[in-house]
């Protein structure tokens, strides 16, 4: 255990993904320019006017609402690195785990078919559970972590593996989202992704980029008032938005913050 990761010159391109291969057969795709509410942070009653809520996988989700699921696909919760096999932590050529700073979160290496595949069917029971809980989607975080592996993984790798996910996901008549990642939006269709998720496209500027390659199908969280101006002066008739605070906590929480205008 404790393998180093192979870098892109030794990977293995068998098996791979074929392009558009996921059935959208009885799939609902969100509403646009709809109420939305962030919640993966805790679940509480959704404001008035919300048709659209995001919460975690461990959640249920919203009666009466289109709800999406959220689960960390390309890293490890901190708290959940030990539940993981050590050669599915992508390592370094020091043997060292590759982490997300910002979040210290392990990445997960999916950095060839054969572990894109047990990456995957680990990731693929948290969509089955979201299926079965009665969610309309899934929003699989980190699709691009890669670009924080310090180049042991690469967008090929990232969009092989989300479309295994998007493969999955349709089989269980689930919608399945991109998450931010603006640079492999001209690939969604070939990954089969259905609509984006995005985190301030307002305040850099790529909500209309966003709203282009997926059709105004686009649910946008800010986390600041100047990013969620700039969002509703381009796209506030065109996309849902929200502001949340960045820890995006419950409304008993000090720090809570939710906004539409």
């Amino acid at each position: 255990m404790g393998l180093v990761s192979c870098g892109p010159a030794a990977r293995d391109t068998r098996s791979e993904p074929s392009p558009g291969a996921s059935s959208r057969a009885g799939v609902r795709l969100p509403p646009r320019h709809a109420g939305f509410d962030y919640q993966i942070g805790g679940a509480y009653p959704p404001p008035s006017g919300v048709r659209i809520v995001s919460r975690d996988r461990t959640a249920d989700p919203a009666p009466g609402l289109y709800s999406i699921c959220y689960v960390n696909a390309f890293q490890a919760q901190p708290d959940a690195r030990a539940s993981w096999p050590a050669d599915l932590l992508l390592r370094d050529r020091h043997g060292s785990v590759v982490v997300d700073e910002d979040w210290d979160e392990p990445l997960l290496d999916i950095g060839t078919p054969a572990k894109r595949e047990r990456v995957a069917a680990r990731i693929n029971r948290w969509i089955d559970g979201c299926a079965a809980k009665g969610f309309d989607a899934v929003e699989p975080d980190n699709y691009d972590s890669y670009t924080r592996s310090r180049n042991l993984l690469t967008a090929n790798d990232a969009t092989a593996f989300i479309t295994l996910l998007a493969q999955h996901a349709h089989a269980r008549h689930l919608a399945i989202a991109q998450k931010n990642t603006l640079e492999l939006a001209g690939l969604r269709k070939r990954a089969g992704l259905d609509f984006a998720v995005v985190e301030e496209c307002g305040a850099y500027d790529e909500c209309g980029a966003y709203a282009k390659a997926f059709d105004d199908r686009v649910v946008v969280v800010e986390y600041t008032d100047e990013g969620l101006r700039k969002a509703r002066a381009g796209f506030g008739d065109r996309l849902s938005i929200v502001r949340r605070d960045l820890q995006v906590s419950t409304p008993d929480s000090d720090g809570y913050v939710r906004k539409e205008r």
